[in-house]
């Protein structure tokens, strides 16, 4: 047994794993962090090389990498190697599992968008019957965002809307282009609220930059790379977690820790699949499952790339003046804010991101050679596009289980995922689109293309549910502090805490929940409840 000093282990290095060390190090709290992939060599990892050096030409080698779409092989060191780490998912259902495993997690290549989720998504039962309402409200978890969002430096625009509650923001004055301008009038003629986006600010905005550091300078902090957690153990006679047994990426020899205090931050589907390979006489079904759900109820946001492909005619050829294009925008969800019976043929809703002076792809246009060449030059920096991004909804039946024979690299039983888009996400799609086409028209701009086809589930980096909590130990695995009804000693602190998501990115409302959770095991720490 691996011996270290420490007081709760934490697995992962994430939004939630570094949230945790950041409050709980800096509280005099010792912990151990277990992170399964390598440091970031920045000096070996960032090296430029030329397309020619490359062994595949920058395609990258076949099979890698055949869900993660964002891979390539100028960044391959980022992405986990799926011949490694295998999953299955039904043949006609595909699900894009992306992952990264560094330390600091998808931190280091997040987006960076910070909505915080309103109480259309902690109460959204309340508000249109669906599904199962949060045991905390926006008023509980506000606090926290008030904390988090100066800690990350989220600039943006506070515009007062229920939907897209006010933060802590550095505001972002900064004066619209001439075709956003004329976007943002067309919204407004037919109803539809614009805002400027919103973001933490920086390139260094990551776990590892801001967080980890911060909780390491305290000398409260050890992190262990490399260590791939196989199965947490329980003491019998407790039903508590009393150890982590996890295997050396690199050597694959097997080490045991004890926990007193286990936070695991693994991102949604790796933690859930730990907690489901941690079978015991206490828990057969899984780690702290006397509900059933675990694994249940898994979802995202599904995303529609290019909704809609435009141009600003006046900018074709270069001939516009010199604010006429650039910079960006945001659509808040707009439809079925009133409560009961939705207005559209679909519950919740969507948003979009839209953006101002890209270049339209080369497909869009029916032309070759000499002519594809020209009209290319003709419309360089003219282009204006919309992404879409919609709530999906959770269903008992999208989940995560163990497959019964595959395995990865180190042996650990491999995840089967099912989740597919039902007709409610299409719905939702094909309305965005038609609404997108409309407000493009309406600022006078050239549609080239639109569409309703989402990316597959998964694809959006934003897999959420499948350990959720809630007020009822039989409807859920995690109480309002993130806290295990079964285990007390168990915090699960990722995504896969949540029970509807909304449009916005999570990673905000992560981190958030982590730094709540963090306070609350001090607390009862204190109260000798732990």
């Amino acid at each position: 047994m691996a011996q270290f000093d420490h007081d709760v282990v934490i697995i992962g290095s994430g939004a939630s794993g570094g949230m945790a060390a950041y409050v709980l190090a800096q509280a005099g709290v010792k912990c151990l962090m277990l992170e399964a992939g390598p440091m970031v060599d920045f000096t070996r990892h960032r090296s430029m090389k030329a397309v020619y050096d490359l062994p595949y030409r920058g395609f990258g080698e076949p099979g890698r990498f055949p869900h993660i779409t964002q891979a390539s092989e100028f960044d391959a060191n980022l992405w986990i190697d799926e011949k490694k780490n295998p999953y299955t998912h039904p043949e006609n259902d595909p699900y894009y599992w992306v992952r990264i495993r560094l330390v600091g997690g998808k931190t280091l290549r997040w987006g960076r968008a910070s909505w915080r989720l309103s109480d259309y998504e902690f109460k959204c039962k309340d508000h249109d019957g669906w599904g199962e309402n949060w045991p905390i409200t926006l008023a509980d978890l506000a606090p926290y965002y008030d904390r988090v969002e100066p800690l990350i430096r989220v600039s943006g625009r506070n515009e007062g809307w229920a939907q897209m509650p006010d933060g802590k923001l550095l505001a972002d004055e900064s004066t619209d282009s001439l075709s956003i301008q004329r976007f943002n009038a067309s919204a407004k003629k037919l109803g539809v609220p614009t805002t400027k986006p919103r973001r933490a600010t920086g390139t260094l905005a990551s776990s590892v930059n801001l967080l980890l550091p911060v909780a390491q300078a305290t000398g409260n902090l050890t992190i262990v790379p490399n260590a791939i957690v196989r199965e947490l153990g329980v003491d019998p006679k407790t039903g508590l977690v009393n150890a982590v047994h996890y295997v050396d990426r690199r050597s694959k020899r097997e080490y045991t820790v004890p926990a007193k205090v286990l936070l695991l931050g693994a991102s949604t589907l790796e933690s859930t699949r730990l907690l489901l390979n941690s079978k015991s006489r206490q828990y057969p079904a899984g780690l702290a499952n006397s509900s059933g759900v675990l694994g249940r109820y898994l979802f995202d946001q599904f995303y529609v790339k290019n909704t809609v492909t435009a141009l600003v005619p006046e900018a074709r050829g270069g001939k516009g003046p010199r604010n006429l294009m650039g910079g960006a925008g945001y659509v808040p969800r707009f439809t079925n804010l009133k409560p009961g019976k939705p207005e559209k043929n679909y519950l919740r809703g969507w948003a979009w991101d839209f953006g101002s002076g890209g270049t339209p792809s080369p497909e869009l246009f029916p032309q070759w050679g000499t002519e594809l060449a020209q009209t290319m030059a003709d419309v360089q920096g003219a282009g204006f596009g919309m992404t879409t991004m919609g709530e999906s909804l959770p269903r008992f039946e999208h989940r995560i289980s163990i497959h019964p024979t595959l395995k990865d690299e180190w042996g650990t039983p491999a995840p089967h995922i099912e989740q597919r888009y039902t007709e409610n996400e299409h719905n939702m799609a094909k309305d965005a689109m038609e609404s997108g086409v409309a407000l493009c028209e309406g600022a006078g701009f050239e549609v080239l293309a639109a569409h309703a086809q989402m990316v597959p589930p998964g694809e959006s980096i934003h897999e959420l549910g499948t350990c959720r909590m809630g007020a009822d130990p039989k409807k859920s695995v995690l109480n309002g502090f993130n806290q295990a009804h079964d285990v007390r000693n168990l915090f699960v602190l990722d995504g896969s805490a949540f029970p509807s998501g909304g449009v916005q990115n999570p990673t905000l409302t992560i981190m958030a929940l982590t730094m709540r959770a963090s306070e609350y095991l001090m607390e009862q720490k204190k109260q000798g409840k732990l």
